[in-house]
C-alpha cells in the first residue's frame, strides 16, 4: 500500500525487509548444513566399511591392502601410505622403518603424536610418499598407543584439499582401529 511518506521508509517495511536478509541468511546456514551432515553421514558410511575390513584382516598384508585399497576407492584418496616402525624393509607389503629414521625426516610432523593436516615441506612429502610424484597437501595420523608404532598419511595433489583447519575424526577413529589390531597382527605373523 502506499503511503504519502516521500522517501522515508515506515518502521514496517524495514522490519520486513531486516526480516528477509535474516530468512536468506538462515536458509544459508542450514543448506550449509545439511550439506556438511550428508558428507558426514558418507564419511561415516565409508569409515564404517573400511573398519570392518580391517577387523576381517587376519595378516598384515590383508590389513596394508585393505587400508590402501579403501582409500583408493571408497575415500578417493589419490595418495595413501601406511608406514609402520620396526626394523627398516617391508613386511606384509607394508613399509617398514626405524622410528629413529622417521624422527629423522618427519621428526617435527611426530612431535604431538596428533594428527597434521596442510602443504608439508618437499621433503616431508618425499617420504611419506616416495613415489607419489606431485603432492600438495597431506593428512598425517601418527600410530600410537602405549608406544610409536606407525603412521598414516593420505595426500592429494591439491594444495587445498587438507588444510590445516580441517576435521580430523574420522581419520583418527581409523588410527585408533589399526592401533588395537596391529599389535594383534604382529605377533600372529
Amino acid at each position: 500500500v502506499s503511503h504519502a511518506s516521500g522517501s522515508a521508509t515506515s518502521l514496517v517495511e524495514k522490519q520486513v525487509s531486516v526480516l528477509r536478509e535474516r530468512n536468506i541468511d538462515m536458509r544459508h546456514r542450514l543448506n550449509t548444513l545439511t550439506s556438511n551432515a550428508r558428507d558426514n553421514d558418507n564419511l561415516y558410511e565409508q569409515t564404517r566399511k573400511l573398519v570392518l575390513k580391517l577387523i576381517e584382516a587376519n595378516s598384515l598384508t590383508q590389513l596394508h591392502t585393505a587400508f590402501i585399497e579403501s582409500m583408493k576407492s571408497d575415500f578417493d584418496v589419490e595418495h595413501a601410505s601406511m608406514i609402520l616402525f620396526g626394523d627398516s624393509g617391508t613386511e606384509g607389503g607394508c613399509r617398514v622403518e626405524t622410528a629413529e629414521s622417521a624422527r629423522i625426516e618427519i621428526g617435527a610432523l611426530l612431535k604431538s603424536s596428533k594428527p597434521v593436516c596442510g602443504v608439508l615441506r618437499k621433503e616431508e612429502l618425499s617420504y611419506l610418499f616416495p613415489d607419489a610424484g606431485d603432492v600438495g597437501s597431506a593428512a598425517l595420523m601418527p600410530l600410537s598407543n602405549t608406544g610409536e608404532l606407525g603412521l598414516l598419511a593420505v595426500g592429494s595433489p591439491d594444495a587445498n584439499k587438507y588444510r590445516s583447519n580441517m576435521g580430523t575424526l574420522f581419520p583418527t577413529h581409523i588410527a585408533d582401529v589399526l592401533v588395537r589390531l596391529l599389535p594383534r597382527l604382529n605377533t600372529a605373523d
